[in-house]
């Protein structure tokens, strides 16, 4: 019987292992005696093989069926905006009531789904949203900007927001009202495409490059190539003049202006935005509530190793919403 012989100082893997001890057992049940011809592989044998063989190349794969159940469950809850009964999450998802259940049972006891006084119906809890403001990087970043944001709506006299990529989207992770008795803000934990928003085009604009081309082509995907073109066009000018800003993008009267917060390579983990909104009894103009903003996302960027270079003020439109 032939021997396999390994290289000099090498390690053998367990894979090579396998398959080496497969090849050897059929060469041990299939050598033929002299003068013999040379038989066959039985098919068990010949099976063992190959799966052994394949082994050592093929990863394996896992499926959770109940973890990827009670994933589908909270997904589909933070997409509704009303309440739904075990039989109508088993109905959207395409499930049978029986495999449902067992996980909205598991998920109301862990809290992450709840039913409001008096209701049958479940919704999500706040829990998924802790959990969020606990992880050490999105909590240093919210600790650390929360006074700084707090001081300068003050100023400004305007609402101020915090927001980070998620996806292809902006999230909106920390929020300041505006002192003034009317104004204009986004809830915590709002999303939105990033293609369509300030925040989320100056935060493409302060990407890595690989990371910018991932963001690229996940955003082709469902939106037209003429827009993903205007897109890559719009980061430039925005990266070019570090700030960016339009007017009557999500609501008309309303001037978004957004500034990167950087880290030390120059990257932004998230951006800082006024949605500024004019009005009869303005006290604070526009141009000095840029300031205001500049100075807030400039001292939030030095907090995190980064500097953040001053724009040429008054600021300027830096162009037209996506399509327009």
């Amino acid at each position: 019987m032939t021997t396999a012989k390994r290289p000099s100082g090498g390690k053998t893997s367990d894979a090579t292992k396998l398959v080496g001890s497969a090849a050897l057992l059929a060469d041990e049940v299939v050598k033929p005696a002299k003068g013999a011809k040379p038989a066959k592989l039985s098919g068990v044998k010949a099976a063992a093989t190959s799966k052994a063989t394949a082994g050592a190349v093929a990863k394996p794969t896992y499926s959770v069926p109940a973890l990827e159940k009670g994933l589908d469950v909270l997904e589909l809850l933070a997409s509704l905006s009303e309440g739904v009964t075990p039989s109508q999450i088993a109905q959207q998802l395409g499930r049978s009531l029986q495999e449902v259940y067992r996980v909205v049972v598991a998920l109301e006891r862990r809290g992450y789904i709840q039913r409001p006084p008096g209701e049958e119906s479940l919704v999500l809890s706040t829990k998924l949203h802790d959990l969020s403001y606990r992880f050490p990087p999105m909590r240093r970043l919210i600790d650390v900007a929360r006074p700084i944001i707090n001081r300068a709506a003050i100023e400004a006299y305007q609402a101020f927001h915090l927001a980070v990529l998620d996806g292809v989207s902006i999230r909106v992770v920390a929020q300041v009202d505006s002192p003034a008795p009317l104004g204009f803000r986004l809830r915590v934990g709002t999303q939105n495409p990033a293609i369509r928003t300030a925040s989320g085009r100056l935060l493409i604009a302060y990407q890595s490059p690989s990371m910018q081309e991932w963001l690229f082509e996940a955003i082709g995907q469902t939106a037209p190539k003429s827009e993903v073109d205007w897109l890559k066009k719009r980061v430039e000018v925005v990266r070019s003049v570090g700030y960016e800003m339009i007017v009557g993008e999500a609501l008309k009267g309303i001037t978004d202006i957004s500034f990167p917060i950087l880290d030390a390579e120059g990257h932004a983990p998230a951006v800082l935005t006024m949605p500024f909104l004019a009005s009869a009894t303005e006290k604070v103009p526009m141009e000095d509530a840029a300031r205001v903003l500049y100075e807030a996302a400039a001292n939030i960027t030095t907090l995190f190793g980064g500097h953040l270079a001053e724009p040429r003020f008054p600021l300027a439109n830096t162009g037209g919403p996506v399509g327009g």
